[in-house]
């Protein structure tokens, strides 16, 4: 009769023998079977003790897994117990030191595109407005095989997730933008905006907005590499946050504009002016409630036309840039796409090595997990 789930018992009888990879398998002691049990039954768990443990596994080879009972859907659950606990920025330091983030960086290589995209998740939370495990996952190479998974991994969530994880990996970090431009990131993120993934599209396109706030001087970059035609192309579709965030990227580029003289420029132009006064007789045709989800579209595409044209778009004359109770200026939106209110919350307050007892239920060391959306 097959053995159903896991066998946890062998497993950490191999584990607990083969850390060091040089000691011969010994018996597992009434000692370390009662630690174990402890463990799984806890119902106050200890965050680095259980950190410990996922580390253990995350250094167990696969074969060996597989031989007891492990499975893929079995990491992933593993991989979604971490990621719980290093929102903390303390214990997303702290994986390094009890040996668990190179590990969890050799998962991005992992044979099952599931685990490569929980992996790059984790690795997201891990650094997102941490300069500390940035630096740490930087000296550790992990920027390479995040790279490789974004531009070539076939595997479109693997592809995502890495491209979430490097956004949070190169916010602020200069070093890791100096990289990401070495490596030829922008044609990765030019791929990305043919993809038909919307999702990657959006990332990628808050991404290139983020770069070219940070460093004006990348504007000539994407506009040699052929952006503004995509961008213009993405300013017509049919899903609003791509919309804004293509304006957004056009915008920045225009106001990083200098030479208005040569003939493909004025060709360009003229190809936004139409692609700008269609979007406009489209907000004419919009209902009072679509108007209003449409607030940031109007004022990027008034703010797009004035700063290439010198004149205010006829949004202003239908009367539709600003409508009633709406304040005139349009947000700041470089937060709202690369801050985690969690995480910043977490980065202003010393958080506890032993979690509250909270949960009735705490997941199970290689339990599953919940579902990414």
């Amino acid at each position: 009769m097959a053995k159903q789930g896991p066998n946890w018992d062998g497993l950490l009888k191999w584990s607990l023998s083969h850390a060091d990879g040089t000691t011969p398998p010994r018996a597992l002691s009434e000692e370390d079977r009662r630690w174990f049990m402890e463990a799984m039954q806890s119902q106050t768990v200890d965050v680095v003790k259980r950190m410990k443990e996922i580390t253990l596994v995350m250094q167990t080879p696969e074969q060996v897994l597989e031989s007891h009972g492990v499975t893929p859907q079995d990491i992933e659950g593993m991989l979604d117990e971490l990621q719980e606990h290093v929102e903390s920025i303390d214990m997303a330091n702290d994986l390094h030191s009890i040996g668990g983030l190179t590990p969890l960086l050799n998962y991005l290589k992992n044979s099952h595109a599931n685990i490569r995209a929980k992996a790059a998740e984790v690795v997201s939370t891990i650094v997102q407005n941490n300069p500390r495990s940035q630096q740490l996952v930087m000296e550790a190479n992990g920027f390479e095989p995040l790279l490789s998974n974004f531009t070539s991994d076939p595997d479109i969530t693997s592809r995502t997730k890495a491209l979430l994880a490097i956004s949070s990996l190169i916010r602020r970090n200069n070093p890791a933008i100096a990289a990401f431009r070495l490596a030829n990131g922008y044609a990765g993120l030019r791929d990305a905006l043919s993809s038909e993934s919307v999702r990657l599209q959006r990332k990628a396109l808050n991404l290139i907005y983020y770069l070219l706030r940070e460093n004006r001087s990348d504007c000539n970059i994407v506009t040699e590499l052929g952006f503004p035609r995509i961008l213009m192309h993405l300013a017509s579709d049919e899903d609003a946050e791509v919309r804004e965030a293509a304006l957004r990227g056009l915008l920045e580029l225009a106001r990083e504009k200098t030479d208005q003289s040569n003939d493909s420029s004025k060709e360009d132009d003229e190809k936004l002016k139409q692609i700008l006064q269609k979007r406009v007789e489209g907000i004419s045709l919009m209902s009072p409630e679509d108007l209003g989800a449409a607030k940031e579209e109007r004022q990027l595409i008034d703010a797009l036309w004035s700063t290439c044209y010198s004149e205010p778009s006829s949004l202003r004359e239908k009367g539709l840039l600003v409508l009633p109770g709406e304040d005139a200026p349009p947000p700041d939106v470089v937060s709202q796409h690369f801050q985690s209110p969690l995480r910043a919350l977490a980065a202003n307050r010393n958080s506890d090595t032993v979690s509250s007892s909270d949960k009735n239920n705490p997941p199970l060391l290689l339990g599953p997990g919940p579902s990414t959306q």
